[in-house]
């Protein structure tokens, strides 16, 4: 099994422990470290992927990497911003701060959109050597 299998695995693994996360939302004792779980994993798998092919190298070359390879960078590159913003939000909400929910809601489902975008790219964007 090659690495690229490997790390499609655990990025579909992700994403459905992502999806178990956002369906406990309303219940915040599974909900919360179901989704530090979720991020904590897909920072970790960014780190497997930079170690294993160096990837910020590869994504350094823009200009001569194949337009999907940017796309997917750049939705991966921005799921990690919004995961800061999640948690950042996220702690506040935990402190009893309710008007930050809005700004937390919104996040989440800008994330998951980035994150849904990130996997279905991850398919075309990774070219085998």
């Amino acid at each position: 099994m090659t690495s690229a299998v490997v790390f499609q695995i655990q990025s579909i693994c992700i994403y459905l422990l992502m999806l178990f996360g956002i369906s406990k939302r309303k219940q915040r004792k599974i909900h919360v470290p179901t989704m530090l779980v979720t991020i904590t994993w897909d920072i970790i798998l960014i780190l497997q992927i930079e170690l294993n092919r160096g990837a910020v190298e590869k994504a350094s070359k823009a200009m001569v990497n194949p337009m999907l390879l940017n796309i997917h960078v750049s939705f991966a590159v921005s799921c990690v911003v919004f995961y800061m913003l999640l948690i950042y939000t996220g702690r506040k909400l935990l402190k009893g701060n309710k008007t930050i929910k809005p700004r937390h809601k919104l996040f989440g489902w800008v994330c998951f959109a980035l994150r849904t975008l990130t996997l279905l790219t991850s398919f075309f964007a990774v070219t085998p050597k």
